[in-house]
């Protein structure tokens, strides 16, 4: 079953847009339909999109979503739309040199989206930027897994 999945990506260095990229070329490959946004003009009406969703999103300053991706997730928080429809992923990107703020911008979506009633297909994917791995290649291994989830989750 070919599922749409829109990736939604906040990045402040371009790593993020790098990761979701990778992602989609895995996904297209796959069979499902795969189109990487960048979060910086987007609106929460992006959510009523058919498919399913992944978030990538890298953490910046103390713990902060990137600034490209600030909008977005204010006006989420203001309008706290009903996504209890909406299906999605998550790969955050961090430092695990900052212990307080390790993840914390993917976090942020993570816990904002569920607030919204939308649900998590599968586990959230964490990289550490110390960690000695490249953040596509750790990414793509998790999507690998991840896209069996896609069928199950549009039709539950």
């Amino acid at each position: 079953m070919s599922v749409p999945v829109t990736i939604l990506v906040g990045t402040m260095t371009g790593n993020a847009e790098l990761v979701a990229n990778s992602v989609r070329d895995l996904l297209r490959e796959a069979g499902h339909p795969a189109e990487v946004l960048m979060m910086d003009d987007l609106k929460p009406a992006i959510f009523a999109r058919e498919g399913v969703f992944l978030v990538c999103s890298s953490t910046y300053g103390q713990g902060d979503v990137p600034d490209n991706a600030r909008d977005f997730y204010e006006a989420i928080e203001r309008a706290k739309p009903d996504l209890s429809a909406v299906r999605y992923g998550l790969i955050s990107l961090g430092d695990s040199t900052y212990i307080d703020t390790y993840n914390h911008g993917g976090k942020q979506f993570d816990e904002l989206l569920s607030v919204c009633g939308a649900t998590r297909i599968g586990e959230r994917m964490e990289h550490n930027a110390s960690g000695g791995s490249f953040a596509e290649e750790d990414a793509v291994d998790w999507a690998k897994e991840w896209k069996t989830l896609l069928p199950q989750a549009v039709s539950a």
